[in-house]
């Protein structure tokens, strides 16, 4: 078991952003019938979701919220000292994505920038990370920059993913304090399910494979390039070892549902969240919801439903608050942090894009 624990960082800042695209789930009534949406809205709560426009990627979303964060907390660039994205969707192959949002927010070249190929765990292993990385260094303020494009990569007659994934991207600050402020948590994976979630095709394992349209068993119509999910096989995930991992995580920390003031889960699915808040007997004003207007965002899960909860609210008040991501990989973990209300910003709407990064001939390449 992967337990870290760290002192005297707190997050200073957070903040979401989202496409103005919004898409909603009657829409797909046409493709799918009234009745088979009518019980996936039962079944999963979501009623509509956001999604990016062409060439609008995640590290755009996650630009967006950290440049607010940069501007409404008055913050220097040349004192962040570490850049971490965390998201499956990155602009490209290569370079690194970290190093365009590097350039972007104009930080100094003494910063340290890369990525972690991370989907729904992203929040959880990129506090981990960079929590580490500012322990061991120098390092007074760095950012976590996570996010995800689900939207891209689901096919559109794909019942079981085309009205789920949502798009978003986040920002969270984090600066060293000489307050008791602690960041903990466990960190887990079990790469036995690295079908349960995949998009087989388009990795160098599979770089050149055929784009045509497949009727998989299971009846949903898809190409090798898009997000396959084994539904049955991450609900069975979610909530056995999802559950087993907080209940282990409270023992460590000898702490119990009633030392938590929110519990930011995931935003899976209403049953799964259900089910996590019956089993520890979570009350549903601790457990937050926003998969109902924003759908499953993967990485961005977590800090979008903390913006949305508290982000209109400048209240000078700590939280503890209790995280947890799961889902690809299958990857999980489980945190917690003290949380001040008035450091979580409203969600942004942006739909700006990286002109510059779009490379489509020897015309674009390397233009100023």
């Amino acid at each position: 078991m992967a337990y870290f624990q760290f002192h005297n960082i707190r997050i200073a800042a957070m903040n979401a952003a989202v496409p103005t695209q919004l898409v909603t789930v009657d829409s797909f009534a046409d493709i799918f019938g009234a009745e088979k949406v009518t019980r996936f809205k039962e079944s999963t709560g979501i009623i509509q979701f956001r999604k990016t426009r062409e060439h609008q990627t995640a590290s755009d979303l996650c630009f967006a919220a950290a440049e607010n964060i940069i501007i409404q907390k008055n913050i220097s660039r040349d004192d962040i000292g570490a850049l971490v994205f965390v998201a499956h969707s990155a602009d490209y192959r290569r370079p690194a994505t970290a190093c365009v949002l590097h350039k972007r927010l104009q930080l100094n070249k003494g910063c340290v920038a890369f990525d972690i190929s991370l989907g729904c765990s992203a929040f959880v292993y990129g506090l981990q990370t960079i929590c580490a990385l500012m322990q061991a260094s120098d390092i007074s303020k760095a950012l976590l920059l996570v996010g995800e494009t689900l939207s891209k990569m689901t096919h559109p007659k794909d019942q079981s993913v085309a009205m789920l994934f949502g798009d978003a991207g986040s920002a969270i600050l984090l600066e060293k304090t000489e307050q008791n402020s602690d960041i903990c948590g466990i960190l887990k994976t079990d790469g036995k399910g690295y079908q349960t979630i995949i998009a087989p095709a388009g990795g160098f394992r599979n770089m050149y494979a055929p784009h045509n349209d497949i009727l998989f068993e299971d009846g949903n119509t898809r190409t090798l390039y898009n997000t396959i999910m084994q539904g049955e096989n991450v609900f069975s995930f979610s909530i056995t070892d999802v559950p087993r991992t907080i209940k282990e995580f409270l023992a460590i920390t000898n702490t119990s549902v009633e030392d938590y003031d929110c519990f930011a889960l995931h935003q899976a699915n209403r049953f799964i969240l259900q089910t996590i808040a019956k089993k520890f007997k979570i009350e549903a004003s601790k457990m937050p919801v926003s998969l109902d207007r924003y759908g499953n965002t993967s990485a961005a899960a977590i800090p979008l439903l903390l913006c949305d909860t508290y982000g209109n609210d400048n209240t000078n008040t700590e939280i503890q608050t209790l995280m947890c991501g799961f889902g690809v990989g299958l990857s999980w973990g489980v945190c917690s942090a003290v949380i001040n209300i008035k450091d979580v910003l409203p969600i942004i709407e942006s739909d700006e894009i990286f002109e510059e990064g779009i490379i489509n001939s020897e015309d674009d390449f390397l233009k100023e």
